[in-house]
């Protein structure tokens, strides 16, 4: 290894990946190299990319060219692309951007830093000078979910991944062509793997997992996402427990039960349900229908009261017409989720939506993903105004000297997810110890502004 190379690591896209650029990163450590943070100051950077919908395959070109032009600069030395962007236009990537020292795809990541080693030393065997790109790719079921990591979320809170590729096979979706089929983690690698985040001072685990309804159904041949819960709930230490991405067919009475029984699962469901249309939804090869999510919301909210409910939404899928678009808004309307996503309809190649010959106008798709985000941000507003005067526990985040006068800290409660929700700003005071980051302090929520809950710590 050259002395003094400096590695810095650009990670795009969803919370499965940023676990990936964790444990490439731990790879990459274990050679000695050091990380910095600035992709400016460093000798090699690796972007590791998203490839998921056209917004994010534009952000990670972006990317790509902002550091062919630091290297043409003689600002860095070698670029490494990683991620599902790399993975899903294997056969094209080395040639469009030649200025790409390597790229890797998602089976190889556990050579990461045997490649680092080569383009640190100048001596990769695969390239010369001038031509394309290394290339480093597998059979992507071979991808390896195993390993240490080196968390770069705040100290307490951590993504824990529990399956990787997805069997749904939607139609407007790419993700099983680039991850692979479905397939779960052994229950006991996942426990462990918990056990050492608690051990590291991690109080929240986020469950991850393309579809974490799913676990265990290929290794076990049962839904066994409720009997994992149950172990993981039993570690020292961990406080809460958050599920991210349940599909609503999945949503078991097991589950439920599972979620009213463990006080450790925070009481939150990310449940992506995409439209509410019959018709839609079977186009999109959805395992549901507009009634079956009605009796779910209606069920999980009577099951589990005060549960907060997050999902998405996709506006102008091909043949949506004005009726079925304003169906949703009705739906979302007559739900009232605490929490909801929306997105323009992406049209990407190699899915069977994109060879629908009834494609919406791109306009018509963005003005009505602006007008259910409008109306979600008046729910939201709604909701937290009716909680004003309330008490709720909340974790700190981190504190910002240029909000208000002398400035606010900062958190979420169990009905915020990282990075998704948002957060709530809060004052401490006089005289009370101000608190640090990772704390569990009590908040009283006392005003809205900008759709933000603010509060004092009481």
């Amino acid at each position: 290894m050259a002395k003094n190379t400096k590695v810095a690591i650009v990670s795009l896209g969803c919370a499965k990946n940023q676990v990936d650029a964790e444990q490439m990163m731990a790879k990459i450590a274990d050679r000695g190299y050091a990380f910095v943070a600035e992709p400016g100051m460093a000798d090699i950077v690796l972007v590791n990319t998203c490839g998921f919908i056209q917004s994010a395959k534009e952000e990670a070109i972006g990317w790509i060219m902002e550091l062919i032009e630091l290297k043409n600069e003689g600002r860095i030395k070698r670029i490494v692309v990683t991620g599902c962007l790399s993975e899903r236009y294997r056969d094209q990537f080395a040639e469009e951007f030649p200025e790409v020292d390597a790229v890797v795809g998602i089976s190889e990541y556990g050579r990461i830093a045997d490649i680092i080693d080569g383009l640190s030393e100048g001596t990769s065997p695969e390239r010369t000078e001038g031509s394309p790109a290394a290339c480093y790719f597998g059979r992507k079921e071979s991808h390896s979910m195993e390993g240490k990591r080196i968390i770069s979320t705040l100290p307490h809170y951590a993504y824990l991944r529990i399956a990787d590729g997805c069997d749904n096979f939607c139609t407007y979706c790419a993700i099983p062509a680039i991850r692979g089929r479905f397939r779960s983690r052994k229950m006991e690698d996942i426990v462990e793997e918990a056990r050492l985040l608690a051990n590291d001072g991690v109080k929240e685990l986020v469950i991850i997992a393309q579809d974490v309804s799913r676990y265990g159904l290929d290794l076990y041949n049962k839904l066994a996402l409720p009997e994992l819960l149950d172990k993981l709930c039993e570690i020292e230490g961990i406080k809460w427990i958050r599920m991210l991405y349940c599909y609503p067919e999945r949503i078991t009475d097991e589950l439920i039960d599972c979620m009213k029984r463990q006080p450790k699962i925070v009481k939150y469901l990310d449940i992506p349900m995409q439209h509410c249309d019959d018709a839609i939804l079977k186009r999109m090869n959805r395992k549901c229908t507009g009634d079956s999510l009605r009796d779910l919301v209606a069920k999980l909210r009577r099951e589990i009261p005060g549960i907060t409910l997050r999902t998405t939404f996709i506006t102008g899928f091909p043949g949506e017409t004005e009726e079925q678009f304003n169906k949703l808004g009705e739906f979302a309307e007559e739900m009232r989720f605490e929490r909801m996503g929306c997105f323009a309809y992406s049209e990407e190649e190699g899915t069977p939506a994109a060879t629908f010959p009834d494609q919406v106008d791109e306009e018509v798709r963005e003005h009505r993903k602006e007008i259910l985000e409008e109306q979600q941000d008046t729910r939201v507003a709604e909701m937290y105004g009716a909680m004003i005067g309330q008490t709720d526990e909340v974790v700190v985040e981190g504190f910002d000297k240029y909000l208000a006068e002398g400035g606010l800290f900062f958190g979420r409660s169990a009905m915020f997810a990282p990075e998704i929700d948002g957060m709530i700003y809060f004052s401490v005071p006089k005289g009370m110890k101000k608190p640090v980051i990772g704390d569990f302090v009590n908040v009283r929520f006392d005003d809205v502004i900008d759709n933000n809950l603010l509060g004092e710590m009481v």
